[in-house]
Formats: structure tokens, C-alpha cells, sequence
């Protein structure tokens, strides 16, 4: 499997179980699905961008919550001349 599928994979995964368990230490999330760190913080990365999870630090973890919203699509706006 290549790298962007392996992180799309986990994007749902993660998706998929924060939707039923509002709460999550990244830890959990990574022994849990057998993630590599840098497939997991990608993924987590990708549901922040989207506004799905909050994350907060605590020490060398995150606590990540599932808010479910999408954020809205940026649009590039025409420039005008």
C-alpha cells in the first residue's frame, strides 16, 4: 500500500471510531490500529484540517475529540483587474 492510502485508511479509521468514542489519546489511536507515528499524526493532521477533531497537548501525547463538523472549503477568489 502506498503512503497516501495508508493515511486515507487511517483518516477513516480514526473517523469511524471517534464518531462512536468522542475521546482519544493519540496513543490509544496509534497501538489501537497499528499505526506509525508519522501515518498517524498525518492522519490526525488531515480530520484537524477538516475541523472533525480538536487536539490538545498533554506532555509527548495528544488528546484528540471528535467535534464531527466539517470546516468550510476554502475557495480561491478571483482577483479582480
Amino acid at each position: 500500500m502506498m503512503l497516501q492510502e495508508n493515511i486515507q485508511t487511517a483518516v477513516t479509521r480514526i473517523a469511524d471510531y471517534l464518531a462512536q468514542h468522542p475521546k482519544a489519546t493519540s496513543w490509544q489511536l496509534k497501538v489501537m490500529f497499528r499505526l506509525s507515528a508519522s501515518v498517524l499524526y498525518l492522519a490526525l493532521g488531515a480530520l484537524y484540517q477538516q475541523g472533525k477533531i480538536s487536539l490538545e497537548a498533554d506532555g509527548i501525547n495528544y488528546n484528540v475529540t471528535w467535534t464531527g463538523v466539517t470546516a468550510p472549503v476554502q475557495t480561491e477568489t478571483p482577483v479582480q483587474q
